[in-house]
């Protein structure tokens, strides 16, 4: 005789075996430079940086209108932080200073 089971397996002892077949959402990292998610140990596909050195020319492939556009987000992310940086330096944490952000 072949391989029949002799009882009968209910939907949930099926799935409860199979509680831990499923796949897991990647643990993604943030990219000091351009603030993009990133996979860990991996060069970023938006800026071309890995560890504060460029590994890729990104904008080398880009065409011209979407290299001034990457240009302009690159140079409004730099300012942003420079902005953040002198803006709260010297100035105590006060309520209403939180509550506008």
């Amino acid at each position: 005789m072949g391989g029949v089971p002799k009882q009968h397996k209910t939907k949930s002892s099926r799935n409860q075996r199979r509680m831990h077949i499923f796949a897991k959402a990647p643990s993604l990292t943030i990219c000091p430079k351009c603030g993009k998610p990133v996979l860990p140990h991996n060069v970023c596909q938006n800026c071309g940086f890995y560890k504060g050195v460029e590994i890729l020319n990104v904008l080398e492939k880009l065409t011209k209108k979407e290299r001034k556009q990457r240009e302009k987000e690159l140079k409004a992310k730099e300012k942003g932080e420079k902005g953040e940086k002198s803006e709260n330096s010297g100035k105590p944490v006060t309520w209403e200073n939180l509550s506008k952000k």
